[in-house]
């Protein structure tokens, strides 16, 4: 059996310091160019070189995307961004495409290469190719079972490594080759500028009655046919362990800090109960199940693993997702009155009954005592989003500690 990493997503470097302090062993990030997620706060250089250094500080590597399909007007630009964080020294960088990757094998060959999904692997010949360009890993397409990636283990050196989303958004095109957000906005998927309007509302029209819009019913709202369920493989970590995977990814670079932490500490716990017994996983299970239920998220599926997915896989009625905590903040430092700085990010008032979410595992239900302004004067709620304030709820803290509210 191999020993998994679990890999988290990084919106910016406060959600990094938060995945490295609630369980990932590697984290990925977008830059402020290349990436596949122009809306994401990504990281500037000196962000990018801060998180390195604190994820390395924990034993934790930092994996950069560089996975946009290039125009001829990309590639000067690409050495030169290539060049500048060969100084930097990220433990990896992602690659969809095979100029880019070129580029990146020529200007810091010292870099790991991984080869993105959107790169569309598929097959054992495929992994073999990269192999031979000298790439360590190759992240699987998301369209593959669990046994079609243990044929390609079975396949491909001992060495290539196999990537896998195990959680998170799936995506109705093929391993993200969406044209529908070209076609509709011109803002290109595959450029980092989706707009995922396969979460929209649709209906049909019929060719000779143009402006006559025919809804697909499943309710009286209509339906959003392209709409897919999440990817969650908390229940199934026996057989994503014996598979021959290598590292465990969780999708959503646009997510926040509360989502990224309760998923990385869920999936950590699992990974190393079932390493020390799969008794102990079977027994945690129902904790498990609860806590990434915590998350935001659109109900569950097991994807492409177990089989095509069936229409069971969609959602229908809705484009929203469940929420059960609303995320108010995280943990700072304690000033001399023994207060602690947040910065929130959702109201809540002195009084209220909130719970404090920790890295290892435990929520302590805790009353708010006190809300101070960043000017000392005492206040009453918390109204105004990144507002730095200074709490008492009557129990000690910890930095990255997270501040949540059950709805």
């Amino acid at each position: 059996m191999r020993r998994p990493e679990l890999l988290i997503p990084a919106s910016s470097l406060e959600v990094l310091k938060i995945a490295v302090i609630y369980g990932a062993d590697a984290v990925y990030i977008g830059g402020e160019a290349f990436g596949l997620r122009a809306k994401a706060k990504n990281f500037s250089m000196e962000e990018i070189k801060e998180g390195i250094a604190f994820a390395h500080a924990h034993d934790v590597k930092v994996y950069i995307t560089a996975n946009i399909l290039a125009h001829n007007g990309d590639l000067d630009s690409v050495r030169e961004y290539f060049a500048e964080l060969r100084g930097i020294k990220p433990d990896a960088l992602i690659i969809s495409d095979p100029g880019v990757y070129m580029i990146a094998k020529e200007v810091c060959p010292e870099i790991e290469r991984h080869i993105s999904t959107q790169a569309n692997n598929t097959n054992y010949g495929t992994y073999r190719f990269w192999y031979e360009q000298g790439a360590k890993r190759v992240v699987s397409a998301r369209e593959l079972s669990l046994a079609e990636i243990k044929e390609i283990r079975a396949n491909i050196p001992e060495d290539l490594e196999i990537e896998t989303f195990i959680h998170g958004a799936m995506c109705i095109s093929y391993s993200g080759r969406c044209l529908l957000s070209n076609y509709f906005t011109g803002r290109d998927a595959n450029g980092g500028a989706c707009t995922h309007p396969c979460r929209w509302k649709y209906a049909i029209v019929e060719e000779k009655r143009p402006g006559e819009y025919l809804p697909v019913y499943e309710n009286e709202r209509g339906t959003y046919i392209f709409n897919s369920k999440d990817l969650c493989m908390i229940e199934h970590i026996p057989e994503l362990m014996e598979s021959g995977i290598d590292s465990f990814k969780i999708e959503g670079r646009m997510k926040t800090a509360l989502y990224v932490a309760t998923v990385a500490r869920t999936y950590r716990r699992a990974i190393d109960d079932y390493k020390q017994s799969p008794e102990l996983y079977a027994k945690n299970l129902p904790w498990y199940q609860d806590q990434i239920s915590n998350c935001t998220y659109r109900q569950f599926t097991t994807g492409f693993f177990f089989g095509k997915p069936s229409e069971e896989a969609q959602i229908y009625d809705n484009n929203t997702y469940v929420r059960e905590y609303t995320y108010l903040g995280i943990v700072g430092e304690q000033n001399e009155e023994g207060l602690y700085r947040i910065e929130q990010r959702n109201k809540f008032s002195v009084g209220e009954e909130i719970e404090v979410m920790k890295p290892d595992g435990t929520n302590q239900t805790v009353v708010v005592r006190r809300i101070v302004d960043a000017d000392g004067e005492e206040m009453e709620s918390a109204p105004h989003p990144k507002q730095v304030l200074y709490i008492d709820l009557g129990e000690p803290l910890a930095m990255y500690d997270i501040l949540r509210r059950k709805e």
